[in-house]
Order: structure tokens, then C-alpha cells, then sequence
């Protein structure tokens, strides 16, 4: 099992700043992927970033050009800087992580979730 604790969560007004964490503890060998999901209640999970063990990144459209995610695969440990905010952006931000199972099969985790408010 992999433990997910993601911290920076509040509130901000619109045009603010904040910065998620989130740390792995657990069975974090063969983790290749970590990541960041926002929900809405009465929504689906929406994307937002994530970063690989390869350096690479990838974004929701929504974000683009406003969050920036990187990834500590050493420590594994990854952060997501968002800027810009919206009144949109207001949701519970879920830090995930992807790992290879030992039977070679990926099995994706989830932490609690953390409240991203934008209100002014």
C-alpha cells in the first residue's frame, strides 16, 4: 500500500497563488508517476497534472500556462504551484500516485484531498 499526505490547502483570492504538497510513504518503490486531481462535488474527477520518473509533465487544459507540478522521485515528493487562480479552480485537490505492482500490473493511490477555495 502507498500513503498519500497532501498539505497547502486554504483560501485565496481571485489572482492569488498557493502551493500543494504531497508525500508518498508506504511501499513507494516502483512509483512512476505522481500527480494532482481536483473534484467538484457533483462533478468528476478532473485532471490537472502530473510528472513522471522520466522528467516529463503533463497538464489539464484548464491549467495550462497557470499550474506548474514537479515531481521528487527521490523523495517522493511532488508539488504543485498554482497561480492565477480562478473562482473556478475552487475544489478538493487530490494528490495520486501510479506504481507498478509486483505482478507488473500499475495500480494508481489517492491521499484525502485538500480544499482549494477562490473566493474574494
Amino acid at each position: 500500500q502507498v500513503q498519500l499526505v497532501e498539505s497547502g490547502g486554504g483560501w485565496v483570492r481571485p489572482g492569488g497563488s498557493l502551493r500543494l504538497s504531497c508525500v508518498a510513504s508506504g511501499k513507494i518503490g516502483g512509483l512512476y508517476a505522481m500527480g494532482w486531481y481536483r473534484q467538484v462535488v457533483g462533478r468528476q474527477r478532473e485532471f490537472i497534472a502530473t510528472s513522471t520518473n522520466r522528467d516529463t509533465t503533463d497538464y489539464g487544459d484548464s491549467v495550462k500556462g497557470r499550474f506548474t507540478i514537479s515531481g521528487d522521485f527521490v523523495n517522493k515528493t511532488v508539488y504543485l504551484q498554482l497561480n492565477s487562480l480562478k473562482l473556478e479552480d475552487t475544489a478538493v485537490y487530490y494528490c495520486s500516485a501510479k506504481r507498478l505492482e509486483t505482478n507488473g500490473s500499475p495500480r494508481q493511490y489517492w491521499g484525502q484531498g485538500t480544499q482549494v477555495t477562490v473566493s474574494s
